[in-house]
């Protein structure tokens, strides 16, 4: 199997486009298998459709394949949180040292830019193509298009299709392999706030706005027109949630209440709302990935929620992390399998603990005094000791030399470490005469 060979990826989604431009590069000949129709000829809508946050994990594949320069015609940097507080009050808060952003880009723009340049890379996509069947044993797939039924042989099959992925399903009922699902009580619905009038941005363009309110909270990320992609994470049931708001005047009284300044900005609220669908969050966990010739990889692997902005930086990251192993052992996919999930699954399981942590972060804690202070001093520290003490965010959107496990394994020292100081006498008026180095040696202790 050292030979370069055939390889068929299930779903032409974000990580599958972009891992068959890395495997065609290697000389591989790979067919891309997606169920959905060709997005790029007609104005097809599917999964998910929140924009992304591309960050600095998402961008080492693209200039690894040389795609980073045509990217960044297509993102706008964020900065920073924007939080918005009832009465409309606005607070900062730096993402990281200055220079340092993550990037709102479009989920649809990306996807045709990578199918783009995948076909460019000798990739062929087979649109409108369902998969039916996987036999494991002799690596083939059988799907349906236009009403036929057809198999494909090849030597590695990748299942790159999605949190809920038909090769995963097939895997499931295979002998020892583990899978979980968890729906969080929350789901979201898009809204939109459109460009000013001469096609201005009604916020700040550089920021990702948050209006946090306990348990549910908007956000607002930049477009390249002048709009902004509103998301509402709110719970299904309860008091306020999807379910008792049933009314067009239920809706508006909702904002009126809790986002008066987003509401003021949106001409179309009632008509998105009612037209939008309300979709669910999931997070999937399984193991093995690999089974026999057969790897699952992205979100069909560990699906997370969308809240530290990692689930299409992590897929790259799987991306650039297969190809390198390949690189290491030379194309022995023998090898490469089992060695790419027994590196992958700690840092997958490692991120989709953070996405749930800062979830409870973004709706409850970025508008409450000792959090910011906490962060105050936290980005002091870094300042002094950028070397030494690197607040978990930045950690895992900044550093992508570092694993997402040795990320959440630095972030709970810190987090031991800043509750103790936070516990300190009038710590209100008295941090900026703490101790910095005593407090960045307590990490080597």
């Amino acid at each position: 199997m050292s030979n370069k060979k055939s390889i068929a990826l299930v779903g032409a989604g974000l990580v599958g486009s972009l891992l068959g431009i890395y495997l065609a590069k290697r000389g591989y000949k790979v067919n891309i298998f997606e169920k959905r129709p060709d997005m790029r000829k007609q104005e097809y809508q599917g999964g998910r459709s929140i924009n992304l946050a591309l960050s600095n994990r998402g961008w080492w594949p693209l200039k690894e394949l040389g795609l980073d320069k045509i990217a960044k015609s297509m993102i706008i940097p964020m900065k920073g949180r924007m939080m918005h507080d009832d009465s409309g009050q606005l607070t900062f808060q730096q993402y990281g040292k200055q220079g340092e952003a993550i990037n709102s880009i479009s989920r649809g723009g990306l996807n045709e830019l990578l199918m783009n340049e995948a076909e460019k890379a000798g990739v062929t996509i087979h649109f409108d193509a369902s998969l039916t069947e996987v036999d494991f044993e002799n690596t083939i797939i059988s799907y349906s298009q236009y009403q036929k039924f057809k198999k494909f042989e090849s030597d590695i099959i990748i299942g790159s299709d999605g949190a809920f992925s038909a090769v995963r399903k097939f895997m499931e009922v295979t002998d020892r392999f583990s899978y979980s699902q968890h729906f969080i009580e929350h789901g979201y619905k898009e809204l939109t706030i459109p460009a000013g009038r001469n096609g201005e941005f009604l916020l700040d363009k550089n920021a990702l706005h948050i209006w946090p309110r306990g348990n549910y909270m908007l956000i607002a990320l930049p477009n390249p027109d002048g709009s902004f992609t509103c998301t509402l994470f709110f719970p299904y049931e309860g008091n306020p949630s999807f379910s008792s708001v049933v009314s067009d005047n239920d809706a508006v009284e909702l904002f009126k209440k809790d986002f008066p300044d987003a509401l003021e900005l949106m001409p179309s609220f009632i008509e998105d709302y009612n037209t939008n669908p309300t979709s669910s969050l999931v997070t999937v966990k399984c193991y093995p990935w690999a089974r026999n010739k057969t790897l699952l990889i992205g979100d069909a692997s560990h699906a997370i929620v969308p809240f530290y902005g990692q689930g299409m930086n992590s897929g790259f990251e799987d991306c650039r992390v297969l190809n390198q192993l390949l690189d290491d052992y030379n194309d022995d996919w023998y090898v490469v399998l089992p060695k790419f999930q027994q590196l992958r699954k700690p840092d997958a399981d490692a991120i989709s603990d953070l996405a749930m942590q800062n979830f409870i972060e973004m709706r409850d804690l970025v508008g409450d005094e000792q959090f910011l202070l906490r962060k105050k001093i936290e980005a002091r520290l870094y300042e002094l000791y950028p070397h030494k003490w690197i607040p978990l965010y930045s950690m895992v959107t900044f550093k992508e030399k570092v694993r997402y496990s040795e990320a959440l394994q630095k972030g709970k020292v810190q987090k031991n470490i800043m509750d103790e100081v936070m516990r300190k006498p009038n710590i209100e008026n008295a941090w900026g005469d703490l101790d910095f180095s005593s407090i960045v040696a307590e990490l080597n202790t």
